[in-house]
């Protein structure tokens, strides 16, 4: 059953069909928003809002475009929204620390993981420098660079998503990784 099959489903009356769109996009909504948010808690909140919202406004969607590039484009506004409202906070209460209410918050060590603890916390230092960096690009950039990396999308898929030419998504994506490694670099060299 095709995307459209299923939404003309729902929207006469068959309210429970919508849990296969849930099923069938979920990961692809929870990558876009943990691109953005770079947290898991966050990021599943969001994807239930997406979602809440992508249910509410069922009716609207027109099938101009793929039913994933219409989901794509709410996850990508509601993820930017929450990352503007989230800015008036200070960076350093927004991003995950060490430390929580004066407890120290252990570091997710995967099963397998048979590193020493110094590397395992250079990773996750690398990690936030990355997540900091990405948060600092302007909104376009990001947003090219989230679908392209987080999402694997295609720059034809990514233009369609964010209504821009193919071009102007490989000239963003190029700015982006331009401006993060010199944010990176910068970063780096302050730390030595």
């Amino acid at each position: 059953m095709t995307d459209i099959e299923i939404i003309n489903i729902i929207l006469h009356g068959s309210r429970d069909k919508f849990q296969t769109l849930v099923e069938k996009y979920q990961s692809m909504v929870f990558r876009t928003c943990i691109g953005f948010l770079h947290d898991k808690d966050d990021a599943d909140d969001l994807t239930q809002e997406v979602f809440i919202q992508t249910y509410q406004s069922l009716n609207s969607f027109k099938g101009d475009s793929a039913f994933s590039t219409w989901i794509y484009r709410i996850a990508v506004n509601a993820s930017l929204n929450r990352v503007r409202k989230n800015s008036r906070i200070p960076i350093l209460n927004r991003l995950e620390s060490l430390f929580d209410n004066g407890k120290e918050k252990k570091i997710s060590i995967n099963a397998y993981e048979t590193e020493d603890p110094e590397s395992i916390l250079i990773k996750h230092e690398k990690s936030k420098w990355i997540q900091n960096a990405l948060d600092t690009l302007p909104e376009n950039q990001r947003t090219a660079i989230v679908l392209s990396k987080y999402d694997d999308l295609s720059q034809k898929e990514i233009a369609e998503i964010m209504k821009i030419t193919e071009g102007a998504v490989e000239a963003l994506i190029q700015r982006a990784k331009k401006n993060l490694r010199i944010k990176l670099s910068a970063s780096y060299k302050k730390k030595k």
